[in-house]
C-alpha cells in the first residue's frame, strides 16, 4: 500500500533470511527481456521520452473503488505505468513528479495523469483510468528511434522497433483465463523458481530497491491527488 510498508516487508524478509519480490509479472515476459536488451544496446540511442497509458472500465468491481480494500486506479493499474517508466530509466529516481486526476465518491482515484521528470531533460508521461478503455500502449522515444508496444504493454507479445514488428507469441493456455495473456504468469513463476534454486533473497530484475522506488513515486502521486489510506498513518 505504501513505501513504508514495502520497507517493513523488506526488513522482515532480511531478518528471516527469506526471498521477497513484488509480483510485477510484466518484467518477465520475453518481450520485456528483449526490450531491456535493446535499450542496453542503445538501439534507439539515448531515451528522452516515455509515454504509457492504461485504462479499463472497472468501476463496477468493489476492490477497485472501496478504500478499505485498497481501491483506486493508481494502485490497481496505474502502478504498471510507473514501474514501466522506472524500468526504462533504469531505476533512476525522478527529479520532480507532477500528478493530477479525479476522485471517486469513495475517496479513491479513478483517473490520473503523471509526469516524471528525470535528469538531462528526460520525461515520462503516464495516464491511467478505471472509468474507460484506453489504447493501453507504451512508447519509448530515443535520439535514434522509437520502440512501441502496440497493446497490452503490461503483458506484451509484440515490439515495434523503428517500424519493424517482432512477435513474442505466448504458449496456448490449457484452460480459460480471466485476463489477457495470463498464461504469461509462468515467466514470473519460473524466474522466482530460478532465484530460489540459486539461493537468492531478492530478484535481480525486480529488486527490493526497485519496489521501494516505485512505491515512493506512488506515495507522492497519491499525496498530490489527495488520496490516503489507513495504512498511511504512523
Amino acid at each position: 500500500m505504501s513505501s513504508a510498508e514495502v520497507k517493513a516487508m523488506v526488513r522482515a524478509a532480511q531478518e528471516k533470511g527469506v526471498f521477497l519480490m513484488e509480483a510485477f509479472w510484466s518484467r518477465f515476459f520475453p518481450a520485456s527481456e528483449k526490450l531491456r536488451s535493446l535499450l542496453r544496446q542503445g538501439t534507439i540511442g539515448d531515451v528522452v521520452m516515455v509515454h504509457v497509458n492504461f485504462g479499463s472500465p472497472l468501476l463496477s468491481i468493489p476492490r477497485c473503488i472501496e478504500k478499505e480494500l485498497g481501491g483506486g486506479g493508481l494502485l490497481d493499474i496505474g502502478l504498471y505505468c510507473v514501474q514501466f517508466a522506472c524500468m526504462v530509466f533504469e531505476e533512476e529516481k525522478p527529479e520532480t513528479i507532477v500528478a493530477s486526476g479525479f476522485l471517486h465518491d469513495t475517496g479513491v482515484d479513478k483517473m490520473g495523469s503523471i509526469i516524471l521528470n528525470f535528469s538531462g531533460n528526460r520525461q515520462a508521461v503516464l495516464t491511467y483510468t478505471i472509468t474507460a478503455t484506453l489504447p493501453n500502449r507504451a512508447s519509448i522515444s530515443g535520439t535514434k528511434g522509437i520502440i512501441e508496444i502496440p497493446n497490452y504493454f503490461w503483458c506484451p507479445e509484440q515490439l515495434v522497433v523503428n517500424g519493424k514488428k517482432e512477435e513474442f507469441p505466448l504458449p496456448p493456455p490449457s484452460q480459460k483465463l480471466n485476463f489477457p495473456n495470463s498464461i504469461g504468469l509462468r515467466y514470473e513463476a519460473e524466474h522466482v523458481r530460478q532465484c530460489l534454486l540459486q539461493g537468492l533473497k531478492e530478484s535481480p530484475i525486480m529488486s527490493h530497491a526497485d519496489s521501494e522506488l516505485v512505491h515512493s513515486i506512488l506515495d507522492k502521486v497519491r499525496r498530490q491527488m489527495g488520496v490516503s489510506y489507513p495504512q498511511d498513518q504512523p
